[in-house]
């Protein structure tokens, strides 16, 4: 029933990405950013918790759950440093994640034989 709820939910926002992306003008990084400003709004209100309780995985993977968590961080160093929490709060809330992006990155870029295009 996990795997279910975790399809469902990041199966739902794939949809709605891919829907903005063939009825507008968009372009996939608009897209991306927008995901993401609208992770971290609905994280600061408190209206992607209940997202991530229900659907699990299928709300942190997507790029709104990496806004959700840099929210979530910053506030949570808020409470607990003050204004310099605010500021690093996200970072530390996410470095897994962005230290494992560059990673892989780096291994893929190492690893394939990238072309230009003609």
């Amino acid at each position: 029933m996990e795997y279910l709820k975790a399809f469902l939910v990041g199966g739902s926002i794939c949809v709605i990405g891919q829907i903005i992306l063939d009825r507008t003008k968009l372009t996939p990084a608009h897209i991306l950013v927008g995901f993401l400003i609208i992770g971290v709004i609905l994280g600061g209100i408190g209206w992607y918790e209940p997202l991530v309780k229900f659907g699990e995985a299928g709300a942190t993977v997507p790029i709104s759950g990496f806004g959700y968590t840099l929210s979530r961080g910053s506030i949570e160093g808020a409470k607990a440093k003050g204004i310099i929490g605010a500021f690093t709060g996200g970072l530390e809330a996410a470095a897994g994640g962005i230290a494992a992006a560059i990673l892989f990155g780096y291994i893929m870029a190492v690893v394939s034989n990238p072309k230009t295009k003609d």
